[in-house]
């Protein structure tokens, strides 16, 4: 066998965000800027200040030089081959050549200087405290400033960003908004309500947006009336037609006129429940219901061969309507498009519709039902998916359609928001 690999650590999630990232790029910007500067400043300044105390250690040199040629007595910072004189300056004079050297000398920063002098070195040496002390405090004086300009620019950085972010995230709000079905949210963006204001990326994105939302909700809106007016207009010939087939003489072309007649009314219903659906204007009936003795019932209405088994009873607070409808066309569903055996299970207040068939289609398990959508041969789902999907969004339900891992039957879940009883509800002796 193979060793497993060790999972990387997750970066947490803010580390993500637009704010963190600009932070991190404007703090690294800030940080390289103020090193380039400050090693220029440095650099600049220790080299001006080492060169001023080379020349004055040089013109002490020819000062002494003189004097110890003329045979004066040399002065106190000044000698033949001086303890403390660093080596590299000791083989230079051996060779007959000047030069200068800082070094420190009892503590102390010094600049010596020395040349050839009878075989000896003659040396001068300068006090190099002040200028050290001067590049010293000029690169704690880059630091402090450094760190002040990169914290005032990268605070005025987070703001600024956040600023933008914070109209990308309502932008993103508004937009999930418009995917769960709120058709009037709008970013409305103050800089897309003045067209004379110069707008930036997030506002155009913005005005983008809403200017999507409002042609989706007028062809949304337009789609809703269609299919109410179209629904609405069929009712009148169809009750009609539903009369005049009752007269027809008893016979099989008769049966056959019933049988579309009734077809045809269910579609007008299923069409005219729909729309409301999509109106987002429904209105619940809630009250108290025992789940089990409800699932009952549907499947008895419904006049199909399908088993109901209870493992786990359990009160709920619904529209026994709206759940009625859901349940009895997911169990119609299951009959139509499923093989049998076709099996509805209630545990607690979860109800789950079974069956043994090829199971849902790979464009439904992604997106959900489609209306009017059909399979190869002819098979398609209809209005009925879409209507349960519908129904039980308006009582609170979640409906999840899945197959089974066993042998690829579809499964229908639906779980409701279970009643709970409190010690008021309870009745009195």
């Amino acid at each position: 066998m193979s060793p497993r690999r060790a999972r990387r650590p997750r970066a947490p999630a803010w580390t993500a965000t637009l704010t963190w990232k600009a932070a991190v790029f404007i703090a690294v910007m800030c940080c390289a800027l103020a090193a380039l500067l400050g090693t220029l400043v440095h650099v600049s300044v220790t080299g001006q200040t080492v060169r001023d105390a080379r020349e004055k250690a040089l013109s002490r040199l020819a000062d002494v030089t003189r004097a110890y040629e003329a045979g004066e007595p040399l002065p106190p910072f000044a000698g033949l081959d001086p303890e403390g004189l660093p080596e590299p300056l000791r083989r230079l004079t051996a060779r007959g050549e000047r030069g200068t050297m800082t070094s420190d000398h009892e503590g102390r920063p010094t600049m010596w200087a020395a040349g050839p002098a009878d075989g000896h070195a003659l040396a001068v040496r300068v006090d190099h405290s002040v200028g050290a002390g001067t590049i010293d405090a000029l690169d704690r004086s880059i630091v402090g400033s450094s760190i002040l300009a990169i914290a005032a620019t990268l605070a005025v950085g987070v703001v600024a960003v956040t600023r933008v972010t914070r109209r990308l995230h309502a932008t993103a709000r508004v937009a999930r908004r418009i995917t769960a079905g709120d058709l009037d949210a709008r970013v409305d963006d103050p800089r897309t309500r003045d067209p004379r204001r110069p707008q930036d990326e997030v506002a155009a994105v913005s005005g983008a947006l809403d200017t999507m939302a409002s042609s989706l909700q007028r062809k949304l809106q337009n789609e809703q009336r269609f299919t109410a007016d179209v629904a609405h207009e069929l009712r009148t010939p169809l009750t009609g037609l539903s009369a005049a087939a009752e007269l027809l003489p008893e016979g099989r072309p008769a049966e056959l006129v019933r049988d579309r007649v009734k077809a045809m009314r269910g579609l007008t219903e299923d069409l005219l429940e729909i729309s409301r659906l999509d109106a987002r204007n429904e209105t619940v009936d809630l009250a108290v219901h025992e789940l089990g003795p409800l699932v009952e019932r549907v499947v008895r209405a419904s006049g199909t061969p399908t088993e109901v088994r209870i493992v786990r009873d359990a009160t709920v607070e619904t529209d026994r309507r709206r759940l009625e409808r859901v349940l009895g066309n997911l169990v119609a569903n299951a009959h139509r498009h499923g093989r049998p055996p076709v099996v509805v299970t209630v545990d607690g207040a979860t109800v789950t519709v079974r069956d043994h068939g090829p199971g849902f289609p790979e464009y439904l398990l992604a997106s959900g039902p489609q209306r009017f959508r059909t399979e190869s041969g002819g098979k398609g789902h209809g209005l009925g998916l879409t209507i349960a999907v519908g129904q039980a969004e308006v009582i609170g339900a979640e409906l999840d359609l899945t197959r089974t891992p066993e042998d690829g039957g579809a499964e229908a879940r639906i779980r409701l928001p279970e009643y709970v009883r409190f010690e008021d509800d309870a009745p009195g002796p």
